[in-house]
């Protein structure tokens, strides 16, 4: 059966703080997040949003990013984890292929309104210091409190060849991964994001190919699935039809895992025959990490609602994202760190105001992604943490 949040505990009195930087000179907006938790660790979630056309936008993504990293009194060491979205990426990768910038999640889904570039950053200072990340190729781990967490970016196959035989690769090569350091695609995997460079030709592919490899690994209807967002967005390879990002935790206890659904809202995807699940909660000593997956307007029988109408099709697919952090026992104002995805650019700057009137102060990041039906002219994914007292489970 589908595991279900820990059970919480009384919070203490810490919560996600929304905290604007100004940047009057840049042509940039700056937004973080910060938590604060009694275990002393502390995570910070920077947005860097490009406005209009700067002379260097690399320079000045750059500049921004420091800035943050100065208002939160921290280094750029503590990263565990960036993603930058590209307007160009096979001409704008070569910008990022410095060391100072890996482990590093490079996407090809142009910022909106239009803009070369954005960036999401993840950072983490433990009560020792900023978290010891190691890099490799392909992305970073970093240890703490008997935990290790894997980021892995950027996965692709090999050579020409079709969606489905693309995202079967992945899995497998990925799988292989897991399986050489003692890790299982049921018991450490947290999240996924899948990036399709043709959507609405080359969705179905990756959907048959996950669900068929699932079923050899145990992860069906009756057990759980994982957390993922699937959506349209190119890696810096011309073959690449399918990509992945992944995150893992190896020595995560069962009894930390618990999975979000809201009935009254959204169905189960796999009612619709899709693989993934609406939610993930991580447990730790301090905290509750929620990972919502890529949440569009949809009803609880698996409709699209709204048709047509991308204002009504934000405030319901921001709906059922309130509706999942509930079952997580958190709320819209628990978010760290969003992300928005339109199938329209043309919508951009209208759903801009939207998000700021709905959520003014909280960091968002705002791409091209079409999502995986025409009908769904905007999704939405996000982390929120919430206050815990679990003092029997590991610390983060």
């Amino acid at each position: 059966m589908k595991a279900t949040p820990s059970a919480p505990m009384p919070a203490c009195e810490t919560a996600v703080e929304w905290l604007a930087v100004d940047a009057p000179d840049l042509a940039a907006e700056i937004g973080m997040t910060r938590f604060r938790g009694a275990g002393g660790t502390v995570e910070h979630h920077i947005v860097v949003r490009l406005e209009g056309d700067p002379p260097d936008p690399h320079a000045t993504l750059e500049e921004a990013y420091a800035r943050a990293l100065t208002r939160a009194g921290i280094s750029k060491d503590g990263a565990v984890f960036r993603r930058v979205f590209a307007s160009d990426v096979l001409n704008q990768r070569a910008m990022f292929d410095r060391p100072g910038w890996r482990p590093l999640s490079l996407v090809g889904q142009p910022p909106a309104p239009a803009a070369k570039l954005a960036l999401w950053a993840w950072h983490v200072d433990t009560p020792d210091g900023p978290a010891e990340v190691v890099r490799s190729g392909d992305g970073c781990r970093w240890h703490r409190a008997g935990l290790s967490h894997h980021w892995s970016t950027g996965r692709i196959a090999p050579g020409p060849a079709d969606a489905y035989a693309q995202s079967r690769h992945v899995l497998i090569d990925y799988d292989h991964w897991l399986e050489s350091r003692g890790l299982r695609l049921a018991d450490h995997v947290v999240r996924t994001w899948w990036y399709v460079r043709a959507i609405d030709a080359d969705y179905q592919g990756l959907v048959d190919a996950r669900r068929e490899y699932f079923e050899t690994r145990g992860l069906t209807p009756d057990t759980h699935y994982i957390s993922s967002t699937g959506i349209q967005g190119a890696l810096p390879d011309c073959d690449a039809k399918v990509g992945m990002d992944a995150y893992t935790i190896a020595g995560l206890r069962q009894e930390q895992l618990g999975f979000l659904a809201a009935p009254d809202h959204l169905c189960p995807t796999a009612d619709y025959g899709v693989t993934f699940e609406r939610g993930t909660a991580i447990t730790y000593a301090d905290r509750r990490h929620l990972f919502i997956s890529g949440t569009a307007s949809i009803d609880d029988h698996g409709a699209i609602l709204h048709a047509g109408d991308v204002a009504a099709q934000f405030d319901r697919a921001l709906e059922n994202v309130e509706a999942l952090l509930a079952a997580g026992d958190a709320d819209l104002h628990d978010l760290a760190s969003v992300i928005i995805y339109l199938r329209d650019p043309a919508d951009a700057r209208r759903i801009d105001a939207l998000v700021g009137n709905r959520l003014p102060g909280l960091p968002f990041v705002l791409v091209e992604g079409p999502v995986c039906r025409p009908g769904w002219l905007i999704e939405i994914e996000g982390i929120a943490i919430v206050p815990t007292e679990r003092p029997e489970l590991p610390g983060f």
